[in-house]
């Protein structure tokens, strides 16, 4: 508790390192809210840059921009269905029929209350928790993550609602499209069709911005042919942001959703190589299943909170193993591994010890940072709102597209990017034509490599045997889940349509 109270002094009583810790946060909102960027890229450009910096400087700037990013994302997703990072993907689904509905300000004000409590809750479990929590993630061998995707891939069946079949085959076409690449068991080429581009499988930035940015691009273009009448475009009518912040009520209705979600958030991030995407969408789905009187993908508040909270749990709780035993939790997190070596540093146990006063200023600053993005977060927030309203929608798509052909091309400096961007635009144009859902697509991408990955190196240690999985306690428990969890909408779909058999058989 000493070493926590100074760090709370060094940060709030010396201007400049809370200065930097400022700056960070805005630079990571502003990075999340343009597609195409995010926290790894920005943070590998400013760790060069901190090599001559006080580390308490250095390590603020880097604190404010991984805890603001992810957040910052939900912008863009809210108001023009365009995540602006990977995490903000299931934001969308709920996000933006709100705007649309004239709703962005509550949409916003949800975000971000959700983001900060997600935020703070996983600052406080990096800051006492750590040293427990690191020792069970090291149990996580490759039985145990490859029924830790199993689990992910779960959750489609229970995000579908009626489209369970539709939500199956998109996953199918997810899983397919993971393959292409390098096979993790002989190394050799696969779908790469000669190209060298594809050798390290699809750029998936390119590919979220072309689902999303693209596809959304053609829809208003398609969108335009209507409103013209004689030869003039019918104005936009720019809405009236009003209050941000949510009332008592709507806490008091968010709250069970913000707990939950924080938990998976904070326990898929201590894992090591889980992953952001992996925590929204088991959040997103925990979300369904409690609140089954909503429609989710129509506004619903809690479509927003669920992931927003469980994306901000994973920030500062991927710092968990990096800063008790020196893994990093996540590639964003092994970018702070380079960062703390280039000030000559140790990352795990030792730092405590030969450096408190960096390790718990970075502990700390993840809680700071994330009380700063709330009033900081709205104020961008409704700026770039006010904004993009009263641009006229021509120019605003537009300027859209231009943003997409940037940020994908902005990812590997390569026109490869750009085309997939394009193709996975048309894909996604089509997909909304045939009512066919994005986010199982995305989640199957994502988990398809860590089921094989972790199912041949499973059977490498297993010298062939399935029961692996069923032996290891961790395992077992997670294929259970996901069996309950795949099972238990199908289960109910079944016994709605015998009810509705029933009934029309009584009638007749």
């Amino acid at each position: 508790m000493e070493h926590i109270l100074t760090a709370f002094g060094d940060i709030l009583f010396h201007p400049t390192v809370l200065l930097f810790l400022v700056f960070g946060v805005v630079v990571g909102l502003i990075v999340g809210a343009l597609p195409g960027l995010n926290d790894t890229i920005t943070l590998a450009v400013l760790i060069p840059i901190t090599f001559a910096m006080d580390p308490k400087y250095a390590f603020m700037l880097l604190v404010g921009v991984y805890t603001s990013a992810c957040y910052g994302g939900s912008i863009p997703a809210i108001l023009l269905k365009i995540p602006g990072t990977a995490s903000s993907v299931v934001t969308t689904l709920d996000g933006y029929p709100m705007t649309q509905r004239g709703e962005s300000g509550k949409a916003i004000g949800i975000s971000t209350t959700s983001s900060v409590f997600g935020g703070l809750s996983s600052s406080l479990v990096l800051m006492f928790l750590a040293p427990i929590l690191a020792s069970y993630a090291l149990k996580f061998g490759p039985p145990e993550y490859f029924a830790l995707a199993i689990l992910g891939l779960s959750t489609v069946a229970g995000m579908s609602g009626d489209n369970v079949l539709k939500s199956l085959i998109v996953c199918v076409i997810g899983l397919i499209i993971s393959t292409v690449g390098m096979s993790p068991q002989t190394g050799y080429p696969r779908y790469t069709f000669g190209n060298d581009y594809l050798l390290e499988g699809l750029p998936f930035v390119p590919m979220l911005i072309g689902l999303f940015g693209v596809t959304s691009v053609f829809e208003v273009a398609e969108g335009l042919k209507s409103r013209v009448k004689d030869g003039t475009f019918a104005k936009m009518t720019v809405p009236r942001i009003g209050k941000v912040l949510p009332d008592l009520a709507m806490v008091k209705r968010l709250l069970p959703t913000w707990i939950t979600s924080s938990a998976i958030g904070n326990l898929i991030g201590v894992i090591p190589g889980a992953g952001m995407i992996m925590a929204i969408y088991m959040a997103y789905d925990q979300a369904i299943r409690a609140n089954k009187d909503k429609k989710f993908g129509t506004g619903v508040p809690e479509g927003i909170a669920a992931p927003e909270a469980a994306n901000n749990a994973v920030v500062a709780s991927s710092m968990v193993p990096l800063m008790s035993l020196g893994v990093p939790g996540n590639s964003t997190s092994a970018l702070f591994l380079g960062a703390l070596m280039i000030q000559g540093l140790r990352p795990g146990p030792s730092l405590f010890q030969d450096a408190p006063e960096v390790a718990y200023i970075i502990i700390v600053g993840f809680f700071v940072a994330n009380l700063i993005m709330g009033p900081v977060g709205i104020l961008i927030a409704k700026f770039l709102s006010g904004i993009i309203f009263r641009i006229p929608r021509e120019t605003l798509t537009a300027a859209i597209a231009l943003l997409c052909v940037t940020g994908a091309f902005a990812v590997g400096n390569s026109i490869f990017n750009v085309w997939i961007m394009l193709i996975f635009g048309i894909l996604g144009y089509v997909f909304n034509k045939l009512k066919l859902p994005h986010s199982p697509l995305i989640l199957a991408v994502i988990l398809g490599s860590m089921m094989e990955r972790g199912l041949y190196q499973s059977m490498v240690l297993s010298k062939g045997s399935l029961m692996i999985f069923l032996t290891r306690p961790i395992s077992l428990v997670m294929l259970a889940a996901s069996v309950f969890f795949a099972g238990a909408p199908l289960f109910s779909m079944a016994r709605n349509r015998l009810k509705k058999r029933a009934k029309r058989g009584a009638i007749s």
